[in-house]
């Protein structure tokens, strides 16, 4: 019988990486994105970044892992199901937050996970050299996660599962261990259009392209100012943090099942905020209150004027 020993040390990881929670695990070869890469500096030309400038800097190593990491042989590619159950309220007085954020902090729940996979990878390959990442640095971690086998990339620009939809947080670790490496699987999007026809704010301006400008996620998120470009005229649809309206209509989020990270599960205060209280919060309150959740990075300021923003909406409707 033929040992294949990058097979050997891959089935090793890939069960660690269960262990760990991970719901899926693929390896792909640390080659450049070339054809991605492309893709991204079109996406920038057309503006489409908006003001997240980040996004410009270091083309060359965001589009090559040897860049990043000399040697990289193998790039290993995560995704953690975060889906717990539970609907947004939709009464006018209750803001949103977007799923993701309704417990705990994913980049410390995914970041311990990973590097406790990197000490397996470094065990079962003798050493080699490796780098962890989760929403961090100069990866293009959707574009992985794809040439991982993971998923594909919906037409909102989000890796959709197979068997739990696009509910996922992904990870990489960047690795000069050879490995054995997974194919891509095809896009199932087929000619369905429910997320571009869902968006309120029109903002996926054709498949697989969304312009941040009109994002609601962009606008709640990262956008800095105290007043969100275009709000008079758009429809938030109540949310103060993020947006899920894409992937809520994504028939392949029928598929979603409840993460066992007890970490994701929601915060009660989370679920159906209230908007006159976000709208005035101190800032002391909104330090304790989002301690340890991803809804620290709009800071008080951007909440506050997020739940303004949505309640303008709301009276701007009713005077109509």
């Amino acid at each position: 019988m033929v040992v294949n020993p990058a097979a050997e040390r891959s089935a090793r990881i890939r069960e660690r990486a269960r262990t760990l929670g991970f719901s899926h695990v693929g390896i792909a070869r640390a080659d450049a994105l070339d054809i991605e890469s492309a893709r991204l500096h079109e996406w920038l030309l057309r503006g489409y970044h908006a003001d997240m400038d980040w996004m410009a800097r270091d083309p060359r190593r965001r589009s090559d892992p040897r860049e990043v990491l000399p040697g990289a042989a193998s790039v290993v590619c995560l995704a953690m199901n975060y889906y717990t159950p539970g609907v947004h309220s939709d009464d006018p007085r209750h803001g949103k937050i977007s799923r993701y954020a309704w417990g705990s902090d994913y980049h410390a729940i995914v970041g311990d996970a990973l590097a406790a996979l990197e000490n397996e990878i470094r065990e079962v390959t003798d050493g080699a050299e490796t780098r962890r990442y989760v929403d961090t640095g100069p990866v293009m971690e959707k574009a992985w996660a794809v040439r991982a086998g993971i998923g594909w990339l919906g037409k909102h620009s989000n890796v959709i599962t197979r068997d739990r939809g696009s509910w996922v947080f992904l990870g990489e670790i960047l690795t000069t261990a050879d490995l054995e490496y997974d194919a891509p699987i095809p896009d199932f999007c087929g000619s369905c259009t429910a997320c571009i026809d869902a968006c309120p704010t029109q903002a996926i301006v054709e498949p697989y392209v969304v312009d941040a400008h009109r994002c609601i996620s962009y606008l709640t998120i990262e956008h800095r100012g105290a007043v969100i470009p275009g709000a008079k005229d758009a429809d938030f649809r109540g949310w103060v943090f993020g947006c899920d309206i894409c992937q809520d209509v994504c028939p392949w989020n029928s598929f979603a099942q409840e993460s066992p990270e007890s970490g994701f599960a929601p915060r009660s205060e989370n679920m159906c905020p209230e908007l006159e209280d976000m709208a005035d919060i101190p800032d002391e309150v909104f330090r304790e209150r989002f301690r340890k959740s991803p809804v620290k990075r709009c800071k008080p300021d951007g909440l506050r004027r997020n739940a303004r923003t949505v309640l303008a909406q709301q009276e701007s409707y009713t005077d109509r």
